[in-house]
């Protein structure tokens, strides 16, 4: 588990004051460039966060909904922008509350367990937030949405889930942490996501039964105002002292030639989305 957080360098790219014409579907292709080039040994390991306003990350589970329109119709009339990632999962909320963390890794000649990567994730949140009396747990909440095995959550309530991108011998392991705002506002709008694009009808897969009251952001958890910019200084500390160089960069030239191609692909899932 250290040796995955341990590196010789980390590069972090910070995306996470982007302005609003920074769109999530760039985002995805980010991590898909940055997987590749990390994989083939273009690019040291690196940490990438992210914020982006107003949006839902659906699942491919998801676009299988029988009234997907519908529910992707209510979302857009609350205001949101609706995209498709090209990974599993379920839904979940991006606003300027919730920062995302990536952390792209080469995947040794064994390759990476997959726990491996969740739980170096885990210990990097538990280091960030050390200085808080509080256990950080690592199970499935029930209710949630986009519900895993490595949901985070104190006292029973959920700040963050955790999911994995592999591609081409890199591995991005992508966090949320739900900062500041409301976790039970961003559940209920994803529970009524479900219920207008399932309409009880059965389906082949089972979709979460969204409770709000089991979903917090960390400043409700914690009693105190957290902001995205406090958690970025934690993550620089916690990356400065599980390296011997922590330096910011931005795509190198390999990249800028790989990321247009990644970006296409993402594009053109989505909008045969949008042309069901």
């Amino acid at each position: 588990m250290e040796g995955l957080l341990r590196q010789s360098q980390w590069r972090i790219i910070d995306q996470s004051t982007a302005s609003p014409h920074f769109h999530a579907l760039q985002s995805f292709a980010m991590d898909d460039t940055l997987c590749a080039s990390v994989g083939a040994g273009q690019a040291p390991a690196t940490a990438r966060t992210w914020v982006h306003q107003n949006t839902i990350v659906l699942g491919i589970q998801d676009t299988k909904l029988p009234f997907l329109q519908d529910g992707m119709q209510f979302l857009k009339n609350k205001g949101y922008q609706v995209i498709v990632r090209n990974s599993g999962g379920l839904a979940v909320v991006l606003d300027d509350g919730v920062l995302n963390i990536s952390l792209i890794l080469p995947e040794a000649e064994k390759g990476i367990d997959i726990n491996r990567g969740y739980e170096a994730m885990w210990q990097l949140i538990q280091q960030m937030l050390a200085d808080f009396p509080v256990e950080i747990e690592a199970r499935e909440i029930v209710g949630s949405y986009c519900p895993g095995s490595y949901d985070l959550s104190i006292g029973g309530k959920k700040f963050a889930g955790i999911s994995q991108r592999r591609l081409r011998r890199g591995v991005a392991v992508q966090i949320y942490l739900c900062v500041t705002g409301s976790g039970s506002e961003r559940a209920a709008l994803v529970g009524e996501f479900y219920r207008l694009a399932k309409q009880g009808e059965l389906t082949k897969f089972a979709y979460p039964e969204i409770a709000p009251e089991v979903m917090a952001s960390l400043s409700e958890l914690l009693g105190v105002q957290l902001t995205v910019g406090d958690c970025m200084l934690r993550l620089l500390q916690q990356l400065k002292q599980n390296s011997d160089l922590l330096y910011a960069g931005q795509l190198n030239e390999h990249e800028l030639g790989l990321l247009p191609g990644y970006y296409q692909r993402i594009v053109e899932r989505n909008e045969r989305i949008a042309g069901m």
